[in-house]
């Protein structure tokens, strides 16, 4: 998609852009949640390292992914397009969540996920699932779980949006940060690398994917802690929606803003403070 869009908007065959494909940790390490192996990061370190080195010009992630903290030198220097940013329930035996059966079991590694389905399913066994999105869903073909979560926009890229029972309402179950959002990393220093990157950036994903990440800054987010924010452009105001919840489920705090989109990433920074006066620093301490 990145490199079809470069071509297009700079006139060139794109075959002239080589893709080099990198295989990470997190690609590699299926059998453990990441939040125990190191974070969201190991989706991103190898491909990062290969930017550092000057072996890549380019990187292309998928932004709920990239850590919180980018590695010195490096920058988010554009977006694709958002797509869908909801989660979408995909369950063999229930078609929304308040269908499935008593007791029923969710396949998922993502804290997030686990503690939002804890908090409106209390009666809900989470087991881990990993793997890319066919691993997931053919692990629920053989029985690993009842249902699970996956993010709609990774469905409809594949084009598998059909297998999907229910698409969560994001003000109920809010979306991962970032979640929907290609982002584009390069090294801060290569002009020539960010101009070509800015023909194709788009400025609305760019706008929510910063007041989304200032938020998750604020509140010094990982793979650890169980945060979602969402932020969208309404006729030029930008709405956010903030959310912390505790690993179990049994407590969470809510932040919303509204303002100007020149202000995205102040408004995002200031629901991460409000969060984390409200919440106080044991809040995210894994019992």
């Amino acid at each position: 998609m990145v490199r079809d869009q470069l071509a297009a908007a700079h006139g060139i065959d794109p075959q002239a852009i080589e893709i080099r494909i990198v295989r990470t940790s997190g690609d590699v390490i299926q059998d453990r949640p990441l939040s125990e192996v190191g974070g969201k990061g190991l989706f991103t370190k190898e491909i990062e390292e290969a930017l550092l080195r000057h072996e890549a010009d380019l990187a292309v992630h998928s932004a709920k992914d990239m850590q919180t903290q980018l590695p010195a030198g490096l920058v988010i220097a554009g977006c694709l397009p958002r797509e869908d940013p909801r989660d979408a329930l995909v369950s063999r035996t229930g078609k929304r969540i308040a269908d499935l059966a008593p007791g029923a079991r969710i396949g998922t590694s993502s804290l997030r996920r686990a503690a939002m389905m804890r908090r409106l399913r209390p009666d809900i066994v989470v087991v881990p699932l990993r793997g890319n999105v066919e691993t997931r869903l053919r692990k629920l073909d053989e029985g690993v779980a009842d249902a699970t979560l996956l993010a709609l926009a990774g469905l409809r890229r594949l084009g598998l949006e059909a297998v999907a029972s229910a698409v969560l309402d994001p003000n109920e179950f809010v979306p991962a940060v970032g979640q929907g959002v290609i982002a584009l990393e390069t090294r801060a220093d290569d002009t020539r690398i960010r101009e070509l990157i800015a023909k194709i950036d788009d400025a609305t994903a760019a706008t929510t994917l910063g007041a989304e990440r200032a938020f998750l800054s604020e509140l010094d987010g990982s793979c650890k802690t169980p945060i979602a924010g969402h932020a969208r452009l309404v006729d030029g105001e930008l709405r956010f929606h903030g959310l912390i919840v505790k690993p179990d489920g049994s407590c969470a705090y809510e932040a919303v803003r509204t303002g100007p989109a020149r202000d995205a990433e102040k408004l995002g920074a200031d629901a991460g403070r409000e969060l984390k006066h409200k919440a106080g620093p044991d809040f995210f301490v894994l019992q």
